[in-house]
């Protein structure tokens, strides 16, 4: 039965596609069969192909069926901006049960590891009333909680796995990145959120001045998250 999961961070710029990309790539390197998804990319350029998202590329990269970048990219908004706001300077709506829609075409594909990449935090708007949490919440995925190391993270993790649970969603587990060369008191950042967010600690990634995928790949415990 294939894994799915969906991917959400304690902000944005805390490393959710590499983060993504990197459990994708470990996977694959197990022969396993990978979907990288991101219902909603803001920030894209104008291709031959039309918008595309640098971070939507990146997973599609790492998937190992042959998906159409509109499979993988659905809604691609031009200004780097909140999607909710890319969307209406476009004259455009997002909808939770659309996005989950979109996503639901891919999930039923067969798979062995599907992940769905959000966009910002946990609470980013889709429109006036609903937000990410909501398409998670229609479309019931567990959830894998990337923590941007560095100062603050305890409380914005902490708040982030509250949300989590509030919205009756299982948080399967979290990753450590380290999103600056150093941290202070990292080593008791690291363990005081091992201790309060009780779900497993599936990665911890180094600080990679080049986001390398296959580097951060060989700190992932995919087999703990794929039992």
């Amino acid at each position: 039965m294939a894994k799915q999961f969906f991917v959400t961070g304690t902000n944005t710029g805390v490393g959710k596609t590499l983060v993504t990309s990197a459990l994708l790539c470990a996977a694959r390197q197990q022969g396993l069969r990978t979907i990288g998804l991101k219902p909603v990319a803001a920030g894209c350029e104008l291709t031959e192909e039309g918008l595309c998202n640098e971070d939507a590329l990146a997973l599609q990269a790492q998937s190992s069926l042959p998906l159409s970048y509109a499979q993988i990219n659905p809604v691609a908004l031009a200004p780097a901006i909140a999607p909710h706001i890319a969307a209406a300077r476009e004259n455009r709506r997002l909808s939770a049960d659309r996005l989950a829609g979109f996503c639901r075409g891919s999930m039923m594909l067969p798979s062995d590891l599907l992940l769905v990449e959000g966009a910002g935090g946990w609470r980013v708007p889709l429109n006036e009333r609903e937000t990410f949490a909501d398409l998670v919440k229609i479309l019931q995925l567990p959830v894998i909680l990337v923590v941007g190391m560095e100062l603050g993270c305890i409380n914005h993790a902490l708040l982030t796995a509250e949300a989590i649970r509030r919205d009756g969603l299982e948080l399967a587990g979290w990753v450590a990145n380290s999103v600056t060369p150093e941290m202070d008191c990292y080593e008791d950042n690291l363990a005081c959120l091992q201790q309060r967010l009780d779900c497993p600690l599936i990665a911890e990634l180094p600080f990679l001045a080049d986001n390398c995928v296959e580097q951060a790949a060989t700190h992932v415990a995919i087999d703990q998250l794929l039992q």
